[in-house]
Order: C-alpha cells, then sequence, then structure tokens
C-alpha cells in the first residue's frame, strides 16, 4: 500500500539521515568546537535578532573570536534576554534552540529567571569535551566541515575541519562608511591572513600602513594575493554589495579619488570598490586552478546586523564580473529569497557558477522550501552545495541540519508524488547535492565514520 504524504515525509527523513554531509562553511574554531554555555545557544546571532525585534534592548553580537566572552558578559546578557523568550517561541530560530536542548542536553522546560543558570552550568560541564563535539558531528553524519582559517588554532582538528579564507571583504560595504574597500585592503597590506573585520561594529582600529597612491594600492594587493595559502584552502570568500555601483575604472580616476579620500562619498565608494575588486579578481583568476572564490550576496548592512536587500543591477553586474573570468570558480551564498531564480539563471549559462545553502536571511524553513526547489528544478546537482550552516558552534550544526533535512524531505516527497522522481531518484540527488558536490566543487574530502549515528527523525 503506498504510504501517504506524511509517511513519505517521514521515511525520506530518516533515510536523509543516512547520506553523509559535507559543511561547507562555518565559523567554528579548531579545538573549541562546542557551545562554551548557554550563551552560545541562546545567543546566535540569528536568535539575537528574534529578542532584539521582540524588544530585549541589546542587538549587538557577544564578544567575537579571537576574544569569547567574560562570565559576566554572557551572564547579563542572559538575564536580559530570558523575559523575551516567549515572544519569540513562534520562529524558525526558537525551534532550533529548542532541538538542540531537547536532543542534545535533554532539556524539555521552559526557560526562565528561574532556571537558565542551571542549564547553563549543563553545557558548560560540555564545553571542553572535544569527543563530545565529535560524537555530535558524527550522529549527525556529517563527515567534513569547512570553516575559516583564522579559527584553525593550531589545527588540533584538522581531521574534521578544512579551511577557507575570510580576510579582506574589498566589496562590501560598512554601515556610514565611504572608504571601506580601502581600510579593508590597508587592513591587511603587510600581515598575516586573518579574521575579517565584523558587519556593524562601527569600530576601525588603526593600520599599519596607509594607501595613498595608486603604487601603494597595487602593492597592496600583490601582498593580498601572494599571501594567500594556496593548497592550504579551498577557498577565500568575500562579500559583494547591492549598494555599490560596479563599473570599470581607469587609473586616473581612481586615483583622483584617492585624493578625495578625506571627503569621500558614494561616488567615490563605487569607485574604490569598482577598482579595488577588479584587480583582485583579476589576480585571483590567475591561480583559478587552485582556489574556488566563495561570495556572500544580498545582505546589506544595519546598525547592529543587516536586511536582505537586492537589485537587479547587481545581479546584472556580477554576471559581467564572472563571464570575464572564466577560469575562476565562484561559489554564491545568497540571502535573497526573492533573488534565488535570477542566480539559478546565471548559474545555468556561467559554467564558473554554482550556489550554495541558504544564507542568513534564506534560512528559514518557508525559503529553504523555495530555494531547494526552484534550484532542483533549474540547475545540474553539480551547480549546488545543499547544505552550509554557518554555525559558531556545533550544536547549531546540529539544529540547522536537522531543520534542512525536514525540509528536504518534504520537497522531495511532493516530487515523488507528482511523478517527477522516484525514491530511488530523490536519494541519489539529496546525496549529490550534500556529498558529492562539496567535492567536486571545492575539493573537500569527505572521513570515514566509525561511530553510531542518530537517525535525525
Amino acid at each position: 500500500m503506498p504510504l501517504n504524504s506524511e509517511e513519505l515525509t517521514r521515511d525520506l527523513e530518516q533515510a536523509l539521515a543516512e547520506i553523509p554531509v559535507l559543511d561547507v562553511h562555518t565559523h567554528l574554531v579548531g579545538g573549541r568546537l562546542g557551545a562554551r554555555g548557554l550563551h552560545d545557544v541562546l545567543l546566535y546571532h540569528m536568535v539575537i535578532s528574534d529578542l532584539y525585534a521582540a524588544g530585549c534592548p541589546s542587538a549587538a553580537r557577544l564578544t567575537q573570536y579571537p576574544g569569547w566572552p567574560t562570565a559576566e558578559e554572557a551572564r547579563a546578557r542572559l538575564a536580559e534576554a530570558i523575559p523575551y523568550l516567549p515572544l519569540i517561541r513562534n520562529t524558525s530560530s526558537c525551534w532550533g534552540v529548542r532541538l538542540i536542548l531537547q536532543d542534545l542536553y535533554q532539556w524539555t522546560e521552559p526557560i526562565t529567571a528561574d532556571n537558565w543558570q542551571r542549564l547553563d552550568d549543563q553545557i558548560r560541564q560540555r564545553a571542553d569535551d572535544r569527543a563530545w563535539h565529535h560524537e555530535i558531528l558524527d550522529r549527525l553524519n556529517v563527515v567534513r566541515t569547512g570553516t575559516e582559517l583564522a579559527r584553525r588554532a593550531g589545527g588540533a582538528d584538522d581531521d574534521r575541519l578544512q579551511y577557507a579564507l575570510e580576510w579582506g571583504f574589498f566589496a562590501r560595504c560598512q554601515w556610514g562608511e565611504f572608504d571601506t574597500a580601502l581600510y579593508e585592503l590597508e587592513r591587511c597590506w603587510g600581515r598575516t591572513p586573518e579574521s575579517p573585520a565584523p558587519i556593524g561594529t562601527g569600530a576601525r582600529p588603526a593600520t599599519e600602513r596607509t594607501i595613498r597612491t595608486l603604487a601603494d594600492l597595487h602593492a597592496a594587493m600583490r601582498h593580498y594575493v601572494d599571501s594567500i595559502p594556496y593548497g592550504q584552502v579551498l577557498a577565500t570568500a568575500i562579500h559583494i554589495s547591492t549598494d555599490i555601483q560596479f563599473r570599470t575604472v581607469g587609473d586616473a580616476e581612481m586615483q583622483a579619488a584617492l585624493e578625495r579620500r578625506d571627503r569621500a562619498g558614494v561616488v567615490e565608494r563605487d569607485t574604490y570598490a569598482s577598482y579595488i575588486n577588479d584587480a583582485f579578481l583579476t589576480a585571483l583568476a590567475e591561480h583559478g586552478d587552485k582556489i574556488t572564490l566563495q561570495f556572500s550576496l544580498g545582505a546589506e548592512p544595519l546598525p547592529f546586523e543587516t536586511g536582505s536587500r537586492l537589485s537587479q543591477l547587481t545581479i546584472a553586474q556580477l554576471a559581467t564580473m564572472i563571464g570575464r573570468r572564466p577560469g575562476l570558480r565562484f561559489q554564491c551564498f545568497l540571502a535573497s529569497r526573492h533573488a534565488n531564480h535570477a542566480l539559478c539563471t546565471l548559474a545555468r549559462e556561467l559554467p564558473n557558477l554554482s550556489l550554495a545553502g541558504y544564507w542568513w536571511h534564506n534560512f528559514f524553513p518557508s525559503t529553504i522550501v523555495q530555494v531547494m526547489e526552484e534550484r532542483l528544478d533549474m540547475l545540474p546537482t553539480n551547480k549546488q552545495v545543499g547544505f552550509f550552516s554557518d554555525a559558531y558552534c556545533v550544536e547549531w550544526v546540529y539544529a540547522k541540519l536537522r531543520i534542512v533535512r525536514k525540509q528536504l524531505a518534504r520537497v522531495l516527497a511532493r516530487k515523488i508524488r507528482q511523478g517527477q522522481y522516484t525514491r530511488a531518484d530523490a536519494l541519489a540527488i539529496a546525496r549529490a547535492i550534500l556529498h558529492d558536490s562539496p567535492q567536486s566543487l571545492l575539493g573537500m574530502t569527505p572521513r570515514t565514520l566509525t561511530s553510531a549515528r542518530c537517525s535525525g527523525s
């Protein structure tokens, strides 16, 4: 007797848990993969945004790596957030919190002012239990995880992690700034690779060097591209802002804009970013056989985090950037639901463009379903990656992969019921986008799991 829709979806979700997964993008720290306390679960930046929207006074992220929140900072922010939890119990981010607490910590009580410290103590007891953190990944069937090179931390988890470089973000806007592209290049000039400047902090530490001439700019760019540790990283990441009007900028125009830096505005911002981004992509393309360029798109700065915005003009300009460099592989992390269809059409016609996962403002179940369905209908499996968590601790890898598997099961069940796929087709397609494409597109290498896995149901 054929399975009904609900039964088929449950059957597929259980089967999907047996497919090994490559998580292509996180911010995990080697040797410290897990949550340091309740704050790392409850105050993940997506949940902070929920809480802020509900009226919680603080919207900023906690102290970020390479620093860590002090116990005092974590306690104060948790105590502040707890009263607002009932107002966000409807959100999918709050669902992620519940999945973590129920499945990994066997906590089923509502979090209150009277009990949160007990839960915090329970999570802190596991903070340095590396075997526990590895077990979470193994139970998920995550067979390799990507993170920032700057978070390698001496290579303590090199058997679990592979690396991408996130360093200078020359085409990203920051709130209220007009010379960000220059500052980002100056910040890297003469230094070794490190994490990028955070979004929305408003802080700009002084740089060791200043770009005043085109000669300075080209020297800084040579240092940057030559400092990329090809062979140690699979990809390098940037953000492309929709606020920037990308165009061809000549040397004379750029030098004149440099001389106006102290009074820079929108015109100078676009000039700096266009020139520096073009120089970077041109130089990186010379190493196109050794690295992939990952770029995020569709999340623009607000005072604390970002909002989802993307213009059609940016999509056209992006097509030009990619089409001019056929020897460099590009991979997009998209945070704009409405633009997914357009990006799919680009990926159909640009052999060197692929799409990955559901980033930031796209990581909500209804959006994930739409993005999945469009990509599965429009793109070959080797042009799309089915998952990345963007997590800062393995607990959030757990929650996000559980949520994605549930949506993928729904999508595949619908396609089976309408006769588009057989069950065998559906699971082969899922394996292709979750496991095979990260290997062919990025060069990720799975590891063999020896420990038991959970079903994830």
